[in-house]
């Protein structure tokens, strides 16, 4: 069974930074795609970035040159360094595992595997 497991969320003044990581326990973690959503309330949830299990990696338009997207593959962890944080990125995170390779990074409904979510809040 996979358990995935997001950390490192907080708040944060205005172009400032922050990582989150993502720990994904299970034999699945490193065979399928692993991604990154953010959701604000009453909208849908949003892609970030995703990591193909090839390696290929994709980048929302609105995070592009800010945010960077990587794996430890050894620790089975997924990371999300955030920098040059506005308030319009405040939300809440949310970690997804096994999705389909190509384009389930960007469709939620592409993801089996989800965290519990951690919230982003960015503000002076």
């Amino acid at each position: 069974q996979v358990q995935v497991k997001e950390s490192g969320g907080g708040s944060v003044q205005p172009g400032g930074s922050l990582r989150l990581s993502c720990e994904c326990s299970g034999y699945t973690c490193s065979r399928y795609a692993m991604a990154w959503f953010r959701q604000i309330p009453g909208q849908e949830r949003e892609a970030i970035a995703g990591l193909d299990v090839d390696g290929s990696i994709n980048y929302a338009d609105s995070v592009v040159g800010r945010f960077s997207i990587s794996k430890d593959h050894v620790k089975s962890t997924l990371y999300l360094q955030m920098n040059s944080l506005t308030p319009e990125d405040t939300a809440m995170y949310y970690c997804a595992a096994e999705c389909d390779s190509g384009s389930g990074w960007k469709y939620p409904s592409l993801c089996n595997e989800w965290g519990q979510g951690i919230q982003v809040t960015v503000s002076s």
